[in-house]
Parts: C-alpha cells; structure tokens; sequence
C-alpha cells in the first residue's frame, strides 16, 4: 500500500487511457475516472496488467458533486492522493454561430469546469497535507486558437488562466502543492471519431499527428518534475510562438489551412454517434485511426525532458572547441 497514488480523468480512452497505462508501468495505483464504464473497465484491466491497481469511478467531471465524491473514494479505499490528472475533455466541430447554446455550454462545462472542479477536489485534499501534484492537461489550442473548434479552443484557454491565478495563490501561501499543465500538440485519440460535429466530412487531427503516448510520457514526467509548464512536440512550441510573435499573420494562415486541415475527405459514416452528453459504448482504446500518419516519438520532448544535460553537453562541447582553436 506505499504505492503512490493518482487519479485521472479521462481515463477511458484517448490520452487519460495512454497515461493511466504509463502511470500504472511506474508503480502507481490508478483511479480511472470518466463516464464509459465499456471504456473504464478496460483500462482497469490494462492497468493491472502490469501489476499495479486500478480502482473504476464513473463520474460525469461536469457535475462538481460526483467529482468530489470519486476523490473522497479514492482517499477512504486507498489514502492520500499524490497527484491528479486533468484530461476529460468534449469538442464540437461546427462554426460557432451554428452551435447549439445548450451543445456550447455542455463542451465548456465538461472541458473548462471538469478542470476547475477536479483541481477543486485535489485541493481540498492536498493543502492540508501540504503536498501533491495536479497536472492540467492543456493544449497549443490554449495559445493559438483555431476554427472550428471554439468550444474547446476557449475552455483550454480558461484552463490556462485558472491555473495561472491559482498557482499564484499557493505561492502566496507558499504551499508545497505543485500545480502545472502540459501543453499538447495534435494526437491520435478516439475524439475525432466520436467528437459532435456539423461539418459533412470526418473530423482529423490538424497535422502533424502524434501517438497519445508521447502525451502520456509527458504527463508523467509532469506529475514527478516541478515545471510551471510543459510543451511538448515541435508543432505545439511553434504555435504558441509564432502567436507571441505573429498572431495577426497565423489568423490569416488558420483562416485559409486549417478548414481543410481538420478534416478527411471521407464522408460522416451513417448513424455515428457523438459523446457530448452520453458516452459511445463500447471500448474505444487510446488509439484514433490515424496509427499510419502518427508519430510515435518526438525529439522535442526527449529534449525537453533532458534539458540540463543537453545544455550541459552544448556548452562542454562549445568550450572544447574554443580550446582547440587557441591551440
């Protein structure tokens, strides 16, 4: 039972899938959390596949009270939470004049506030104890908004400045509980086959695509590094960049790209389903379709991860040049 302790949401398939199983390879005994019991049942199976725990909570992250319910479970089955993993999400497809008000307030309210109410419940256990990890699963979409998707454009927006002005409060309070988020570029995940959509043709990654465990390598090296944040592949630093730097001239690239580049030229298959507000049965894994365009590394990250050393070996490389050209 000295097993560290975390707890994620969005644990049925897609990213919260890929870092339960990443989580779980590394010792930790995981709380899975999401609505799609076919879903959750299979990535406890997953999990203890390589021999840690998993303990299946179905919980709607909308809903503030069952979010606080699985975090009092975990704690009176298990013990003290050591880290909480923020990844439930919803997206809709459509440009924002034809959305549905009630569709635009259920994506925010799942993406945005499944955030705020899961960081809630992790705080109302760790400032107590004055020690844990959450880790906010964000994107470049945080920084550099794109069409089609203002939904969850805006909530991974909202996220980052909730999480920006509650850490400033634990630094006020000088708490040790350490709060970050990893900012995601595109990945292979099951939402683009079960995101709502309005648009005729089948939604994609804006490419290029990457595996959902290059994400889930990433989440754990958050949950057991202290970084304020973390970005992670080329395309996501790119992004958040180029929109410090040119946000006008990447409003006009979007306009004209980014249409085509979130969609295939597939038609929607008859009577597709979309999770919004009740989960697709059956277990959809962490993989999207797109296993043959997707990367299952990314050189950015092992960079990111290795910083000091790599930075230690440039500059020991740099003055060993310098000395041999003095000579």
């Amino acid at each position: 039972m000295s097993r560290p302790i975390v707890v994620v949401t969005g644990a049925s398939a897609g990213i919260g899938r890929a870092a339960a199983r990443r989580l779980a390879s590394e010792g930790w005994r995981v709380a899975l959390v999401a609505r799609g019991l076919d879903g959750l049942d299979a990535a406890r199976r997953e999990v203890e596949a390589v021999g840690s725990e998993a303990l299946v909570l179905p919980t709607d992250v909308a809903d503030w009270k069952q979010v606080d319910a699985a975090a009092e479970r975990v704690e009176r089955e298990w013990g003290p939470i050591d880290a909480w993993v923020n990844d439930a999400m919803a997206t809709i497809f459509c440009e924002f004049p034809s959305i549905d008000p009630d569709d635009y307030r259920r994506a925010t309210e799942v993406t945005y506030l499944g955030a705020v109410w899961g960081t809630r419940a992790a705080l109302a256990r760790m400032l107590p104890r004055n020690r844990g990890t959450i880790v906010q699963v964000g994107s470049a979409l945080a920084y550099r908004s794109i069409p089609l998707q203002a939904p969850y454009c805006g909530a991974k927006a909202a996220i980052r400045g909730f999480t920006d002005s509650v850490r400033s409060e634990l630094i006020h309070k000088r708490s040790k509980v350490h709060l970050t988020m990893v900012q995601l570029s595109a990945y292979n995940t099951p939402q683009f086959s079960w995101g709502r959509t309005c648009m005729a043709r089948r939604p994609q990654p804006l490419p290029p695509i990457f595996q959902p465990e290059v994400a889930a390598e990433a989440i754990y090296y958050a949950a057991t590094h202290c970084r304020r944040e973390f970005w992670v592949g080329w395309p996501a630093v790119q992004a958040i960049v180029a929109t410090k730097l040119l946000p006008g001239l990447l409003d006009r690239l979007l306009a004209s790209k980014a249409y085509k580049g979130q969609h295939t030229n597939e038609a929607l298959p008859a009577g597709r389903r979309d999770n919004l507000y009740e989960p697709v049965p059956g277990d959809h894994g962490a993989h999207g379709r797109f296993d043959a365009r997707s990367r299952a590394s990314s050189v950015q990250l092992w960079l990111n991860e290795n910083r000091i050393g790599v930075a230690a070996a440039l500059l020991g490389t740099l003055a060993a040049f310098a000395i041999s050209r003095r000579r």
